[in-house]
């Protein structure tokens, strides 16, 4: 019954044919795209021409005659239409850690004589991290809300937020929150709302404009497809460009970056975002990953990436019942975003056991298996066999073997 159900969803998949925009080895159920996308296919070639064309014959010529100079902004409004921006609000360029760093300072200095900063006790590192360095920097009190729990906060005592730092999805269980109303929550309190679109940006429509949000940052290499370490993003919404104030300024984001001035003028909108001179072949890179969003309508995506968790947590009701394993991802659709986590209690060794057969997932300490699904190139057939291999490597017990009770560097 699963497996007509799986060819009846593909064959009535609208997003069938994108799948052939991507390089995708074969054999291979890729689920972990929520890391690390697939290989779009229009990359190789725009890599290629960058480094022997661009880079080999043109030179340092590139900067005007192939357009490198705009490229951080080319790609920003790229991005901008996959994340409800409209042009002249995104720039791409050095990695999520910076932009992270550089847009939620400059929010909290938009909001002086404000004493705190709320973000989420479950975001990812990276973001608590910053935040507190922020918040010595700034003299500010951070505050760790969970998501559900920060409108209640700013409602009692927005009047000393600065900022509300949050991601709109859980990046370990995939739990999906409402960006428009905790926005709200926080203009309501005079805050500003700053969002982590890793997990969000190229998977859901997100409409940074129509909530009113203030910042924004995610990274390129996830649901994008731009390839390790792709360069980030950052949103600054046109209101805020005149007065933001970030703390590192570079000269690719100088008024007149050519004429050498020792004193710092901030360019015009949000060019003044820019740092310095970008990593030019992981922007090429992102930028021609993009690509295989064109023609693709953000509603279809979503609608395709709730079929595929939906099937997911169907398919684990009916296979892997009685082994152990608990869902950690909501049932409501409308609180799931692209990617489901199951718990069990040996959640790396199932994992590599499964990477082994090629399916590959990933975990997360201490006992999240979690499954990435990128509706541009996941299909439902995927998703059974998944669920199938993981079923026959639990009740064989083949992840006790030693081999996959080792872990490497990177898990």
């Amino acid at each position: 019954m699963l497996t007509e159900r799986a060819a009846a969803l593909d064959a009535a998949d609208p997003l069938a044919h994108v799948r052939s925009r991507f390089l995708l080895p074969e054999g291979v159920v890729y689920l972990d795209g929520n890391s690390l996308g697939a290989l779009p296919a229009a990359v190789p070639a725009a890599v290629e021409d960058a480094v022997h064309r661009q880079w080999g014959t043109d030179l340092i010529r590139s900067w005007n005659a192939n357009g490198w100079w705009e490229a951080p902004a080319r790609t920003g409004d790229a991005v901008g239409r996959l994340i409800g921006a409209a042009p002249g609000q995104v720039v791409a360029g050095d990695s999520t850690s910076v932009q992270l760093f550089n847009t939620l300072l400059a929010a909290a200095r938009l909001r002086p004589g404000r004493r705190l900063l709320l973000t989420d006790p479950d975001h990812f590192p990276t973001d608590q991290y910053v935040a507190d360095s922020v918040g010595r920097l700034l003299g500010l009190d951070v505050r760790r809300v969970p998501a559900r729990e920060a409108a209640a906060v700013l409602a009692a005592e927005g009047a000393d937020v600065a900022v509300a730092a949050y991601a709109p999805v859980d990046y370990r269980t995939g739990e999906l929150y409402d960006m428009a109303a905790l926005t709200a929550a926080a203009h309501a309190a005079g805050a500003l709302a700053h969002w982590d679109l890793c997990h969000a940006a190229g998977a859901m429509p997100v409409e940074l404009d129509a909530i009113g949000a203030d910042f924004a940052v995610g990274c390129g290499y996830k649901y994008l497809s731009g390839g390790p370490g792709a360069p980030a993003f950052a949103y600054v919404a046109a209101r805020h460009q005149d007065g933001f104030d970030q703390p590192l300024t570079g000269w690719h984001g100088h008024a007149a970056p050519f004429a050498m001035s020792g004193t710092y003028a901030p360019g015009p909108g949000v060019a003044r975002a820019r740092i310095g001179t970008p990593a030019l072949l992981s922007l090429l890179a992102l930028e021609a990953a993009l690509t295989a969003f064109d023609g693709v309508d953000m509603a279809g995506v979503r609608r395709k990436s709730l079929s595929l968790t939906g099937f997911f947590q169907d398919c684990a009701d009916s296979l892997l019942d009685g082994l152990g394993f608990t869902s950690a991802t909501p049932r409501d659709p409308a609180r799931r975003g692209s990617q489901a986590a199951l718990r069990h209690p040996e959640a790396y060794p199932l994992v590599a056991a499964l990477t082994a057969r090629g399916v590959i997932g990933d975990m997360r300490a201490p006992d999240l298996l979690r499954f990435g699904f990128n509706a541009l190139y996941v299909t439902h057939a995927d998703v059974l066999r998944a669920v199938e291999e993981l079923r026959e490597i639990t009740v064989s017990g083949a992840h006790r073997a030693p081999e996959f009770r080792e872990r490497p560097t990177v898990t």
